[in-house]
């Protein structure tokens, strides 16, 4: 099944249609399309640029929790994935405090109630879910 994500592309295929049916002279219909496919590229880059331009402002906003929540988030998941080279370490020379860290770090997280999971997760994914609806929003406004 093919699946256009491009909301562009059927106004493309209709744009052609009616310009093959407006203009007889084979020359003539091709630079319309040429000058359509050109409208569209302008359009896409147009588009992409603003987005750009959206995550730089976010990256350079003064506002701490705009601009470091999201790479913060991603430092502490870096920071739990690194640190299993060290006990990797540790339990070669010690496997039993390595397995006792292990057991206690374990215990730890599962002593975190599953609804807070449940709402960090849900909060995590709404936040992006909101935040890419607003830059929808800018940027058909800018339109």
């Amino acid at each position: 099944m093919n699946v256009n994500l491009n909301p562009i592309a059927p106004i493309v295929e209709l744009g052609t249609t009616i310009i093959d049916k407006i203009f007889p002279d084979k020359d003539a219909a091709q630079k319309a399309k040429l000058a359509l496919m050109e409208l569209q590229q302008k359009g896409e880059l147009t588009e992409l640029n603003q987005k750009y331009n959206a995550i730089i402002a976010e990256a350079k906003s003064n506002d701490p929790w705009t601009s470091r929540a999201r790479p913060s988030f991603m430092y502490v998941i870096y920071i739990l994935l690194l640190s299993s080279i060290p006990f990797g370490i540790l339990y070669a020379f010690n496997p039993v405090m390595a397995g006792n860290i292990t057991t206690g770090m374990a215990a730890w997280f599962k002593a975190i109630p599953d609804t807070i999971y449940t709402l960090f997760g849900a909060g995590y994914l709404g936040y992006g879910a909101f935040r890419s609806y607003d830059k929808s929003k800018i940027i058909s406004n800018k339109k």
